[in-house]
């Protein structure tokens, strides 16, 4: 399953067992009321209702006389508690308690005397109470009404000491909101107690508003305000002071005038017609850490054979509208869309249809989204109950009264990606498993391995290049602020293809208006991602001609010879050397692949992304038993190099697209194993289109290791006209070899004639003793016998110091020898 989901509460579990064991001390103490003290048959009573935002949960039961019991479970001591007792058949709306537990509010209603249990009897007094518990003293009402009221208590980030004034939300249904300000006060010991129970003050927080979502992590409302003929969403932040500010106001463009009063998150309450949730609306609201403000929203169903739901990414400035194809036209649903938070993702599930995985982080492409469908094992992973997302990735399962957090299923993704054949799944599901980083470097040791053996299986992207840039992404991603802005986050920049089962539509949407100025925190984030939605239009995207002009450079630079700085070229080298040596630290054991052995100046001068292209090789060679002894010449390639080096002509194209660095030796390591591989025609047909590059270290090996047989002659023999002059000039004399000799010979005739002046002289030529009788060779090593001992300035240039007129001499002879065929 995509989608895991680990308990973090069950009442059968973590409840009913402390139930019983209360029941049984109640019995034998003879205890009546005022206790759990409920029976066996009444055990299906038990309900959850609310999470608090420090995950405590408070729960209900009754006893046979329908007695109203309220406990609570602690998530970090995993103890329970009974809070209070109400001797009455009452039916609970709503309740709350404060983080130190020495106040409870509740609201609750009669049940009718004809009706069902559940029912409750139209225009029926719901009372709202508020309790002091620590100990069980006053009882105190703060409304009594012909409407539903629903009770929130505010927690303040800092829980570190008692506070003297707590603060309590009433949400009526009468569409308004209000505050209730409660100071309380310690006397005889521990006892606490309210100061002043007869006059609590009170502020209007919000009114005429039909939807409202509470987000008890950050402690913050979301409301929907019709007063201006259209639906605008608004933001309430409460402090730990009990102040609160109204945050920003967004247009949305839904209609919700005629939807009833819906509350999203204000405890667990059955009022909020569990039983057609298909047939209503969904709208939540959904943020995390990095300034995201997502609004998911389902109208109500139209077509029984599609649904449409849209997210409206206000961080980015655009909305989409998915509609997803049911499996049959005829295709019945029974259960509503469920929305869950997932921090980087939303996950939109429809039980029995699809399962649909959203990267609101990157909503600009459909393929870094998973949408899945047709597969039980996939569409059924979650309960078919109504499951409502909180704060944190936590789900809860009203129905079997169980708390989930929801985590993506790592196992079952990499598993995915083995048996996908779509690109656009390869494309979502790399993304979805780098971005849960709870193991990265075992995360990316399974990708390199699924890379090894799919590097051609992608057609829409190139692989090699997603991975690099994706793993560098979400590696950097949590620890940056606002260097998402400049990072590349994909390698594709638009997606053409469509996804099977589901059609969309992108609109631009209205950005949020702040109407605070002095930020911090996530609102401080939002705003920024706000400013650089407003003021970079078009989008700006990664663009590397910066990298470009500099690789360029460097290259023009090596060519004419021309050098920066030595400052410069110091500072980069060394911290050159910083990068590889912090590389070869990370490493538990030594490296296989024989790389890092080598001065590669334009990799060490672009030094950037090179762990996981090291990686990728290294798994690449432990993977097909590769040594670095193995690379010998002088024997012909196995079928583990052709692979390896078909995946470092892979990475070669991938990074040089992109202009990404290579770590130093990769290419000394390519050359080697394309000279192992290829045909010689190919392999000068690799060298001529720049795949494969002649390093001075891969060439020195060639020459070195290499006979002098027929072949190997041809194939040094071209390397060397290959070769800048500077390096061919080095290489020549590691080649003991009559065409050696001959380049050598050229080279210093060529420096020793650039200025060369003509001197009269003597017609009669004088014979040395051996001299051969070929007259114009005998004057012309004459003329540059003469020029050495006039200037030997000239010859002092490196790797000519044995090099005379007499080496030429004997080079010209064996080379005409061997033109004539003697």
């Amino acid at each position: 399953m995509a989608l895991r989901l680990v308990s973090d509460f069950d009442l059968r579990k973590d409840v009913l067992p402390w139930l019983r064991s209360q029941r049984a001390a109640s019995a034998a103490a003879g205890a009546r009321g005022g206790g759990p003290g409920v029976l066996e048959n009444n055990y299906e009573s038990l309900r959850i209702l609310n999470v608090e935002r420090n995950e405590n949960i408070i729960y209900t039961y009754k006893d046979d006389k329908g007695n109203v019991f309220f406990g609570l479970y602690d998530c970090r001591t995993r103890q329970n508690e009974h809070l209070y007792t109400f001797e009455k058949d009452l039916h609970v709306v709503s309740c709350s308690v404060n983080s130190e537990r020495t106040l409870l509010a509740a609201s609750l209603v009669h049940f009718t005397k004809e009706g069902r249990k559940n029912e409750l009897q139209p225009g029926s007094k719901c009372l709202t109470l508020l309790v002091e518990i620590h100990p069980v003293n006053n009882v105190k009402v703060l409304k009594a009404v012909d409407s539903y009221i629903w009770v929130q208590f505010l927690y303040p980030h800092v829980e570190s000491h008692p506070l003297a004034e707590n603060h309590l939300l009433l949400i009526s249904e009468e569409k308004y909101i209000e505050k209730f300000h409660i100071q309380v006060i310690q006397e005889d010991g521990n006892r606490v107690v309210l100061k002043d129970s007869g006059h609590l003050p009170r502020e209007r927080v919000a009114e005429d508003f039909v939807w409202a979502q509470w987000d008890m992590s950050e402690q913050r409302l979301y409301y929907v305000d019709l007063k201006m003929s259209r639906s605008v969403l608004k933001c309430i932040q409460f402090s730990a002071d009990g102040k609160f500010n109204l945050m920003f106001e967004a247009p949305l463009d839904i209609t919700l005038s005629d939807s009833g009063f819906k509350l999203v998150n204000f405890g667990c309450d059955d009022l909020q017609d569990q039983k057609n949730l298909s047939k209503h609306l969904t709208l939540c609201v959904f943020t995390n850490h990095t300034g995201t403000l997502c609004v998911c929203y389902s109208p109500k169903f139209d077509s029984w054979g599609k649904i449409t739901y849209t997210v409206f990414y206000f961080h980015k400035g655009h909305s989409k509208t998915f509609t997803a194809a049911l499996r049959s036209v005829d295709s019945h649903v029974t259960k509503g869309l469920t929305f869950l938070n997932l921090d980087y993702y939303v996950a939109v599930y429809l039980p029995g249809h699809f399962f649909h995985l959203l990267n609101i982080q990157h909503p600009d492409l459909i393929c870094h989204s998973l949408f899945l469908t047709g597969n039980n094992e996939v569409v059924d992973m979650l309960p078919h109950s109504p499951l409502q997302s909180l704060s944190g990735s936590l789900v809860l399962d009203l129905c079997s009264g169980k708390l989930y957090r929801a985590v993506l299923n790592q196992s079952y993704l990499l598993q995915f990606l083995w048996n996908t054949q779509l690109d656009c799944e390869k494309m979502a599901v790399l993304h979805c498993v780098l971005s849960c980083g709870r193991d990265p470097q075992f995360l990316e040791a399974k990708l390199i391995q699924w890379i090894s053996e799919n590097v051609s299986a992608c057609h829409s992207f190139d692989l090699i290049q997603e991975f690099i840039i994706a793993s560098s992404y979400w590696s950097i991603y949590p620890e940056t602020s606002n260097m998402d802005k400049l990072l590349p986050y994909s390698s594709v920049f638009a997606w053409d293809t469509e996804i099977p089962g589901i059609a969309l539509v992108t609109e631009e949407i209205p950005l949020p208006f702040m109407k605070v100025h002095s930020f911090k925190g996530y609102w401080e984030k939002l705003n920024s991602n706000l400013e650089y939605v407003k003021y970079s239009k078009p989008r700006l995207l990664y663009d590397n001609s910066m990298i470009r002009k500099e690789w360029h450079s460097l290259i023009s630079e090596e060519k004419t010879g021309r050098r920066r700085s030595m400052v410069y070229m110091r500072n980069i080298r060394e911290n050159a050397m910083k990068v590889i040596s912090n590389l070869e630290a990370r490493n538990l054991e030594p490296r296989l692949t024989p790389l890092f052995q080598e001065e590669d100046n334009h990799q060490r001068l672009l030094m950037g992304l090179l762990d996981l292209i090291c990686q990728i090789l290294e798994t690449s060679w432990r993977k097909h038993h590769l040594h670095p002894q193995l690379l010998h010449c002088s024997r012909r390639a196995s079928a583990a190099e052709f692979t390896v080096f078909h995946l470092m002509t892979r990475i070669l194209e991938a990074t040089r697209t992109l202009f990404l660095p290579l770590p130093p030796g990769f290419h000394t390591l390519h050359t080697m194993l394309g000279v192992h591989c290829l045909p010689l025609h190919n392999l000068l047909h690799y060298f001529d289109n720049g795949v494969l590059l002649l390093t001075e270290t891969a060439v020195t090996r060639l020459m070195k290791d290499l006979d002098n047989s027929e072949k190997n002659e041809k194939l040094k023999f071209s390397i060397i006209v290959r070769l800048p002059p500077l390096i061919g000039q080095k290489i020549c004399r590691l080649w003991d070899h009559p065409m050696s000799s001959n380049i050598i010979s050229r080279n210093h005739v060529r420096v020793l004639l650039l200025n060369y002046k003509k001197q009269p002289r003597s017609s009669m030529i004088d014979k040395s003793p051996g001299s051969v009788e070929f007259l114009p060779l005998n004057y012309f090593i004459e003329i540059l016998a003469d020029i050495e001992s006039s200037n030997r300035a000239l010859l002092a240039f490196e790797g000519h110091d044995n090099v005379d007129a007499k080496f030429v001499e004997e080079a010209a002879l064996k080379h005409t020898t061997m033109l004539l065929g003697l």
